[in-house]
Order: C-alpha cells, then sequence, then structure tokens
C-alpha cells in the first residue's frame, strides 16, 4: 500500500491518509477483502503518531470503507459503501467542487479535471 503526506497540503494528516487510502479502493488497487497493514506499521513507514492513522482508519470504518476489528487489523469492506450511494456520497464530491469554484476553475476546467480523475479510477477496471 503506497500512501504520500504532502506536509504544505493544509488538510489534517488523517485526512489526507483516509483519502490516499479511498483513492486506492477506488481504483481497485486495495480490493474487498484485503486487509490493511496494522495501525503502527503504516505510522511507522509515514513516520506520523499511530493516533493519526487510527483516526483515519476510523474515518474510513464510518464511511464503511474498512471494517476494524481490535486484534486483527482493518479490512476492506466495500460492499457496505455501496450501499450507502446517494446523497451521502455526494457531499465530498460537492464540497471538492465548491473548492474548484471558489479557486476560479470554469465550468470546462472542472469537468476537465472530473474526466480525468475519473480515467485514473478506472484504469485499472479495463
Amino acid at each position: 500500500m503506497y500512501i504520500t503526506i504532502d506536509e504544505d497540503d493544509k488538510r489534517p494528516v488523517y485526512r489526507q491518509v483516509a483519502e490516499e487510502i479511498k483513492a486506492l479502493i477506488a481504483s481497485r488497487e486495495l480490493r474487498e477483502g484485503v486487509v490493511l497493514p496494522p495501525v503502527r506499521q503504516v505510522a511507522a513507514d509515514l513516520g506520523v503518531n499511530l493516533n493519526t492513522i487510527a483516526a483515519a482508519y476510523r474515518e474510513l470504518q464510518k464511511e464503511g470503507l474498512l471494517t476494524v476489528k481490535h486484534g486483527s487489523g482493518a479490512v476492506v469492506n466495500t460492499a457496505s459503501a455501496q450501499t450507502r450511494k446517494g446523497v451521502d456520497a455526494r457531499k465530498p464530491l460537492r464540497a471538492a467542487l465548491a473548492q474548484m469554484v471558489l479557486a476560479g476553475f470554469s465550468r470546462p476546467e472542472i469537468l476537465a479535471a472530473v474526466d480525468e480523475e475519473i480515467r485514473v479510477l478506472h484504469k485499472n477496471h479495463g
């Protein structure tokens, strides 16, 4: 599992980690049933506090993307996340689009960026 942290990013590190894992799940690099590395290992690999990684895993569990069991790790669980399609799933998209509008992106620029991101996510579905 390859995750990077951008120190210039204003988002909290736990959120960066959670979003990197989401992207890996969306691109199918992490599939249903895959056991993620232990919190301690990920924290050590990234050089961050283990509570930061635990917070990322908890966030993903709340979203239904992971099942976390104390002592046995975190397992990718896309099936339960798929049952939450709809309005809940669109909230992050709406927030991201609002950020792009506020940053001055035009509608064509936003659509091109969204199209490119979808292509990247679907590259492994081919």
